[in-house]
């Protein structure tokens, strides 16, 4: 974790979520970040941290969900909340991305060429045992 005066921000990587994906393809990325972080810390730690140059912030705290809590089967049964988040919205400029999926597309094969690979290892698996058979 990074501090900008004084404030933890803990934005190791993006939120990869299905709505977070769908953001994406707005170049819009979804940090978990410090309750107390600024606007203006948040987007120079996303400028360092991905070399991207960032054009708005947007800034949301989700309320913390209630749960039910007890000390034992009948006494003292409660309510207390979960801890509160805070999550920033990054826009980035035209031409930036940040990879939030680690692929390699130097080792992309298709569905076709996996099940002929298949295909053939199951073939000399059966040639094999055909020849045990005739051994004996």
């Amino acid at each position: 974790m990074a501090e900008t005066k004084g404030i933890k921000l803990n934005m190791l990587e993006p939120r990869a979520t299905e709505k977070t994906y769908a953001e994406q393809t707005k170049r819009v990325y979804v940090f978990p970040v410090d309750m107390k972080a600024s606007k203006q810390a948040i987007a120079k730690r996303v400028e360092d941290e991905f070399n991207v140059k960032v054009t708005e912030v947007k800034t949301l705290i989700r309320k913390g969900k209630k749960t039910r809590f007890s000390k034992g089967k009948h006494a003292y049964p409660g309510i207390t909340y979960r801890k509160d988040r805070k999550f920033a919205y990054v826009k980035l400029a035209e031409g930036n991305s940040i990879r939030v999926f680690e692929e390699q597309e130097d080792n992309k094969t298709s569905a076709k060429e996996v099940k002929k690979a298949e295909a053939k290892k199951a073939d000399v698996k059966k040639a094999d045992k055909n020849a045990g058979k005739e051994n004996k």
